[in-house]
């Protein structure tokens, strides 16, 4: 039986090894694109040439659906609003799939797109809510979705509202917005919702759709450059993550690497998405919105001088123990690594207060670490005092600085001996023997301790 469990246990182990090497940091392979067509009672107007802006969309969406087929990894669906009912109802829920995600419906969404008559309102948020439910449940599945409109919102809705709520939610990433004969003076009403491409004619609506696939379907990647001090970039082998600006969740996390030529690599990654950068320097730096262009190699350059810190005493091992050392933001209370004084740390140049745990503890304040160099701090070698107290008792340490007492140390009460190394200074001793019945018979005791030096502190003499 114990064979058994001891089998079964190891099995565990590998499963869940071999589970965390299947992930993998790249967009899905395969992608559902819903195209969301304005077909209001507006889209009627005529645009370039007289022709009218339902044919242009008609004309342009079939020739792309068409260029389409051949993409095994594409799905694609149709919703339509604003043609079920005439504008003068006000339906704001005049809005239905008229084609569902499904392989190879190329021509059914061609031939619904033929027979399209606008005549309604835009309920453009309320479409983008049952949008969320055209999309099949498939977490290896990318979803997007392209608006095409010649209008605003003309129901109650708010389509950023909604576009916000879901891209949260994770049921569609950041959505493309076509506007139709519309003007910059849109981009507000849009820009919120997602992507806007502002397109004043024919050629430059087509533009706009091939803009949309290119970011969506084409291979994006990108190179992170770190740069130092003297604006090169030969700063490596840092964390760096990719941030969903919109959900706040990591969605890309690489260690940096420079190959022997000096050039940063690069990785794959979804150019549909807002994103932020952090590089976990130390303090981070972060970059709250970081633009990728899809369909090409990014460079995203990153400032990040760094200097080292290490520290240097002699004769540290006199304290017979590790030394950390602690590092904050000058000024500030949070805690930015914890280091040991034998290692050397890289910071980002600036100013630091650090607190040094040696015995009493050493604090500098606004320490400047400087790009580029070994910032070293050299402390004084300690000296080594016995205490010998005589008996049981109650008793503290204190440094005197200036003549001011800072309390250092309590003495535990069930010792009467006790050896330490201190840093050189004034201190005092100040002791009550546990047999003696009265404030009156403390004893204060005061010394200096010179580096290197060794003594004896004998309460009795």
């Amino acid at each position: 039986m114990k064979t058994i469990y001891s089998f079964l246990f190891l099995l565990v182990c590998f499963s869940i090894q071999v589970n965390a090497q299947r992930y993998t940091q790249k967009p899905p392979e395969k992608t559902r694109i819903l195209f969301l067509l304005d077909a209001s009672g507006s889209m009627l107007g005529k645009w370039e040439n007289g022709q009218l802006k339902i044919n242009a969309a008609r004309e342009l969406l079939s020739d792309l659906v068409d260029s389409l087929k051949t993409n095994k990894n594409l799905e694609l669906a149709l919703r339509v609003y604003g043609h079920q009912y005439h504008r003068r109802f006000q339906n704001c829920t005049d809005s239905k799939l008229e084609v569902k995600f499904s392989a190879q419906n190329h021509e059914k969404i061609k031939f619904k797109l033929k027979n399209l008559v606008p005549q309604g309102t835009t309920p453009i948020a309320y479409s983008l809510e049952q949008a969320a439910n055209d999309f099949p449940t498939d977490q290896n599945v990318r979803n997007v979705i392209i608006i095409i409109t010649d209008g605003v919102e003309s129901c109650d809705g708010d389509p950023c509202k909604v576009s916000l709520a879901l891209q949260k939610k994770e049921i569609f990433l950041k959505p493309f917005v076509i506007g139709l004969g519309l003007n910059e003076t849109y981009n507000a009403n849009f820009s919120c919702l997602g992507k806007f491409y502002d397109t004043t004619d024919i050629p430059s609506f087509k533009g706009a759709l091939d803009d949309a696939l290119k970011q969506t379907l084409e291979k994006t990647t990108v190179s992170v450059e770190l740069i130092d001090h003297k604006n090169k970039a030969t700063v490596t082998d840092l964390n760096i993550s990719f941030t969903n600006a919109i959900t706040n969740q990591d969605v890309y996390d690489f260690v940096h690497y420079r190959d022997r030529y000096g050039s940063p690599d690069s990785v794959i990654i979804d150019p549909v998405r807002d994103y932020s950068l952090s590089v976990f320097s130390v303090p981070p730096v972060r970059l709250d919105q970081v633009i990728i262009k899809g369909g090409t190699h990014n460079v995203i350059r990153v400032k990040v001088p760094q200097g080292t810190l290490s520290f240097q005493m002699n004769r540290v091992s006199e304290y017979g123990r590790e030394i950390p050392v602690i590092v904050r933001p000058k000024g500030k209370s949070t805690i930015l690594n914890k280091q040991l004084f034998k290692n050397s740390y890289q910071y980002l140049a600036g100013n630091y207060d650090l607190e040094i745990f040696t015995f009493p503890k050493t604090i500098i304040k606004g320490y400047e670490v400087s790009a580029g160099k070994n910032n070293l701090i050299k402390l004084a070698q300690p000296g080594v005092v016995n205490f010998s107290l005589g008996s049981k008792g109650f008793g503290s340490l204190y440094q005197v600085i200036n003549g001011k007492s800072e309390w250092v140390y309590n003495f535990p009460y069930d010792t009467d001996k006790w050896t330490s190394a201190i840093q050189p200074g004034d201190y005092k001793l100040v002791y009550r023997a546990d047999y003696a019945k009265g404030s009156k018979f403390t004893k204060i005791l005061r010394f200096t301790v010179v580096s290197g030096s060794t003594q004896t502190i004998n309460v009795n003499q």
